[in-house]
């Protein structure tokens, strides 16, 4: 891997950790707090609240800046609002600084994949850009585990101040690794908001907003499906969070291979058709464990599969507005993450069992899979616009 893209890399381990930790210590967070496992889930929503917000946000306001000093700044607010999340002693100001932790992720992926596009060979762009989200694999692997298991038996306030010193290491890494890449100009930043008088980023945003929201009501309650479903016993909670984020890097990898040889809209449309596959079968397998365990890998390697096609799939849609296109694909996937959470948490709290998220998250990836097959059509006629190659 280059140098410059380390410091990617790491800041998609902070992001990743502080994005997916929530749902592994949602039970202890939930105890600590004396609320419902919904209402504490409402903390992950509040995160994807704070990226859909952040993600245009940050990238219009800093626009004037190099993305290099853009991403520096995105993860020292980063660090500084995950210790003060740590810090926070109630329910009303966890809620709030959550918000805030959110606000610098989304402009620091999509920056972030445009300038490891930049800075990769010719017709290994999405490779590049998977290097990055492989930090989020690498987060739940190891960091989202870690943090697991010391919110299990030590404290999760004491997890997500570590999330804040990744942070800054993060900051550290930037300013020292990552070289300086061209920037649009203001003028540039305005015309570039044209991009989405076109149809097909519309398209890609649905794709994004609803699609991904099936991942997300799987893995926001992971946590109480294997313990009260499959019968795990809390202490292995952290374990099965390693082969999910085993499942995810996997994922991450083929999903970046693909994007770069074959098309991306319909790469993202047979994973999306899978996820809706796998989450059917999660519903009615998990109360067996060996499959519950299987499954955690397979789900996980289909959700993150699915990153690399359809940030390709933006950034080849809005040629000359990546950036700004790339940051709202990020607030939208968290858009995913919100809804996610919430709906999935309905039925949990309507009494129908921790299995009932599986089929909120079915019915948003098969919506993803209908845009998708929108957008093919338009790829195959003359209103479509170039979404259909990678190069």
């Amino acid at each position: 891997m280059k140098k410059s893209l380390i410091s990617l890399t790491m800041g998609g381990l902070s992001l990743g950790m502080a994005e997916f930790m929530m749902m592994g210590v949602l039970p202890d967070v939930s105890k600590s707090l004396s609320v419902s496992i919904p209402t504490a889930g409402h903390l992950i929503s509040a995160y994807a609240l704070g990226v859909v917000i952040g993600a245009p946000l940050m990238v219009g306001l800093f626009s004037k800046l190099s993305p290099k000093k853009v991403l520096i700044g995105m993860m020292l607010a980063f660090a500084f609002f995950n210790a003060l999340f740590a810090l926070s002693p109630n329910y009303e100001l966890l809620l709030v600084s959550r918000v805030l932790s959110g606000l610098p992720h989304g402009a620091f992926f999509g920056i972030g994949a445009v300038v490891a596009s930049k800075l990769a060979e010719p017709g290994k762009e999405a490779r590049a850009v998977s290097m990055m989200f492989a930090g989020l694999t690498i987060a739940n692997i190891f960091g989202v585990p870690l943090g697991t298991y010391i919110g299990h038996n030590l404290s999760w306030r004491l997890s997500f101040a570590i999330v804040a010193v990744f942070g800054l290491i993060t900051a550290s890494m930037t300013k020292f690794w990552l070289p300086v890449v061209d920037h649009e100009s203001p003028a540039s930043f305005k015309s570039s908001l044209r991009v989405f008088k076109n149809v097909d980023p519309w398209l890609i945003i649905g794709i994004s907003a609803i699609g991904t929201g099936g991942m997300f009501a799987w893995i926001s309650y992971i946590a109480p499906l294997m313990s009260e479903v499959a019968g795990f016993s809390k202490n292995m909670i952290a374990m099965i969070m390693v082969i999910a984020g085993l499942g995810m890097a996997v994922g991450n990898f083929v999903g970046g291979v693909l994007a770069d040889k074959f098309s991306p809209v319909i790469t993202t449309t047979l994973l999306l058709s899978s996820m809706v596959a796998a989450l059917f079968i999660v519903a009615n397998v998990s109360h067996i464990k060996i499959p519950a365990i299987l499954l955690t890998f397979i789900t996980g390697a289909i959700a993150f599969a699915v990153i690399a096609p359809m940030q390709m799939l933006m950034i080849n849609a809005a040629k000359g507005s990546e950036m700004i296109a790339s940051a709202v694909l990020q607030a939208t996937a968290n858009f995913g993450n919100a809804i996610g959470a919430f709906l999935g948490g309905l039925p949990i709290a309507a009494g129908y069992g921790f299995t009932s998220p599986e089929y909120v998250g079915m019915v948003l990836a098969g919506v993803g899979v209908a845009i998708c097959g929108v957008l093919i059509w338009r790829t195959r006629t003359a209103g479509g616009k170039l979404v259909a190659n990678c190069s």
